[in-house]
Parts: C-alpha cells; structure tokens; sequence
C-alpha cells in the first residue's frame, strides 16, 4: 500500500484583525476521501502537532462540501485531524508523496518550516510527487529558501491576489502568494475566471489555485503516483 504524507498548518492567527485562519477545510477532506477511497494510507502532520486549527469560513453553509459533511461524521478521521504527528515525528523516506493543503495558515508557519522545506526537496529529488493546493506552495517557499533557484521556471498556480482581494483579507497576510512567487521566478498561471479550478503540473511538482482545486489536484497527485509507484 502506497503512503501520503498530508502536511497541515497550525497557525490561526491573522494580522489587523480578530478573526482566525488555519487549514480551509474543504481542501483537506476533498484530496483526503480522494485518497483514502483509493486505497491510499494517509499520514497527517503538523508542525505543532496535535489539533488542525481550521478557517471557520470554510464551515460556512455556502462552502461546505460532500466531503466536509463525509468529515464530519467520520469519528477516526476527526481522532487523526485532531492529534496530527509533529514533522520531527515523521521520516520522509516513508512516505510516496507528499501533499499540503492551503487555508492561509500556510504562508505563515509552513512558509518558513526548513523540516518541511527538506522534506519537499528529499521528495523531489527522489523523483516522487509534490502537490499543494491554494496557500499551500507557500510551502515551497521553505524549500527555495534551502535550494535558491528550485522554483525558477516551474509552472506554479496559488490562490492569487485577485482572489486575495475579492476575499478581503488582503490586509490580513504579510504577503501575496502570488506575487512572491513570480519574484522568486515561477511561470505562474492561473484560471481567467477567479474562484474556479485550475491545476498546473510541472513534472512532480503539482499546484492548484484555490479551494474548488483540491478534488482535482488530488487526483492529479493519484495518477502521478500509479504512472510511477514506488
């Protein structure tokens, strides 16, 4: 049985403002069930470890999903969600890909995580799939930091400063994904139309745009690793 290892953030806090963060819900529990309905054994870590702080708009009627609802009465996942591994506790060599999903903690914890950042290079250079979704490759950031020039030239999607912006919550982060991104050198690309779903693949490297890009990410992720199992 192959293994993911799913990474989550556990930052909760935003800046300006009294409202909270965390993972987006939704775009854990669509690549999760995408995972585990495949037959995939699923790790989920942190870097505090324990629970998953989770963004309270994404439990908002209007964004929950089939799979949020699925989560919901999913009493063993819920005990995982809750008390994640610490990414001390966890060996990257185990795993056959590695995931992130976004919600906006990410472009503060995972941003800077140099375990995280190490494991995303050890994955790549052992030829085994990335994927992030939204604020997710914020997580990238890490692992440029440790490899100046990895993300030159990769075709990289993220939730982007229009979405940032139609979010409100553009004064609330300490960047935009989007534009730290195409500093860095990423060939950025993203859907014309905001909020819907878009994907971008450059070799093991798989991003997606926003939340409505999670199902389809995971699935990209899944036939990366049948094209090439371990």
């Amino acid at each position: 049985m192959q293994k993911i290892l799913v990474i989550l953030t556990s930052h909760e806090t935003m800046e300006n403002t009294d409202s909270t963060t965390g993972v987006w819900l939704g775009e854990f529990t669509d690549p999760y069930y995408e995972f585990v309905d495949k037959g995939y054994h699923v790790t989920l870590a942190s870097p505090q470890g324990g629970k998953i702080p989770v963004d309270p708009m994404s439990t908002l009627t209007e964004n929950i999903t089939a799979s949020n609802r699925r989560f919901k009465n999913d009493a063993d996942t819920q005990e995982k969600f809750n008390n994640t591994l610490t990414l001390e506790e966890v060996a990257g060599r185990e795993f056959d890909a590695l995931f992130f999903p976004g919600g906006h903690g990410p472009v503060w914890d995972l941003a800077s995580n140099e375990i995280s950042g190490k494991m995303i290079l050890e994955f790549l250079n052992s030829h085994k799939p990335v994927a992030a979704v939204c604020h997710g490759p914020a997580a990238l950031l890490a692992a440029e930091k440790q490899q100046p020039g990895l993300l030159k030239g990769r075709r990289i999607t993220c939730f982007t400063n229009t979405e940032e912006a139609l979010a409100f919550r553009s004064d609330n982060i300490p960047y935009k994904l989007e534009t730290r991104l195409k500093e860095l050198g990423a060939d950025f690309h993203a859907a014309m139309i905001p909020y819907t779903s878009h994907v971008e693949q450059d070799g093991l490297l798989i991003t997606g745009q926003n939340p409505l890009s999670a199902g389809p990410v995971a699935k990209a992720l899944i036939e990366a690793l049948e094209k090439n199992p371990s």
